[in-house]
């Protein structure tokens, strides 16, 4: 269930409207690294959590509904960057769409479709798409997921901040990088509060597992490589299960050979009538 208050949960303010960075904004929006993304990720993530794990639902929800405070709060700066803009612009660049483009860079479905306002696309006008939502059912792959798309969003967040001059924008993305912030730091939190998150699905018998290669670093390399004595190559695994090794040479064996097709699918191309 969801509520809503008329009222944005933090104010944005544009004192100098730009339509290019209206453009820009709208990767933060419905881009990969955007507030869409993590609202619903974070919605499918705790709607999959049986009733002992009610924390971490309720951690997870009360993100989400905040994240969609953050949607609103874009969507909100979006528009008044593209329906602020000065009065001089909005009549030359009416003139012809070459001029519109040269002059503001902005999307032109921001005019032809949405009327000068937000829409739920990215930066080059893409529409949203759930294949960016990683909500896989296992907490602890999901909460490491969460850590990825809040650092991609910080850094996302942090370049738009950079980018504009506006006082007013660079004080709400100032709020939007200090959340993020937060986030990256809860999800770790939650993941420490696991037992044994590591490898993930810990709840697998690793005794399973090829005892040989579970903790091999692997080298592609074509020709024999020596160990670089990295911590990736030598030393206790984090999950402190194993040792790290390294081989450096892959295990190799079988030939690429596929069986031979079904006539029906008229794959083959020697198969000729005599």
């Amino acid at each position: 269930m969801f509520f809503q208050e008329p009222e944005l949960q933090y104010e944005v303010t544009v004192e100098d409207p730009d339509p290019h960075f209206a453009k820009l904004l709208q990767q933060a929006i419905g881009g990969q690294e955007g507030e869409m993304r993590v609202a619903l990720q974070y919605m499918f993530q705790a709607w999959a959590l049986p009733e002992e794990f009610e924390a971490y639902r309720n951690l997870l929800m009360e993100t989400a509904a905040e994240e969609l405070g953050h949607i609103e709060m874009l969507a909100s700066a979006v528009t008044k960057n593209l329906r602020g803009s000065p009065k001089e612009m909005r009549e030359e660049t009416e003139e012809t769409a070459a001029v519109a483009a040269a002059m503001t860079g902005q999307n032109p479905r921001q005019y032809l479709s949405s009327g000068l306002s937000a829409m739920p696309v990215d930066s080059n006008g893409v529409p949203f798409t759930g294949a960016y939502i990683a909500a896989s059912g296992n907490l602890a792959g999901d909460l490491y997921a969460n850590v990825m798309a809040e650092a991609t969003g910080r850094t996302l967040a942090t370049r738009l901040w950079d980018y504009t001059d506006d006082p007013g924008m660079k004080d709400m993305l100032s709020y939007l990088i200090a959340r993020d912030t937060m986030h990256q730091n809860q999800w770790l939190e939650a993941l420490e509060s696991l037992d044994d998150p590591v490898p993930v699905p810990a709840s697998f018998p690793q005794e399973q597992e090829n005892q040989d290669v579970n903790y091999t670093f692997i080298s592609t390399r074509r020709e024999e490589q020596p160990n670089p004595e990295y911590p990736w190559t030598q030393g206790e695994a984090p999950d402190g299960n194993g040792t790290f090794s390294y081989a450096a040479e892959q295990p190799g064996d079988g030939e690429v050979i596929a069986p031979d097709p079904d006539p029906s699918t008229y794959n083959n191309p020697n198969d000729v009538d005599d």
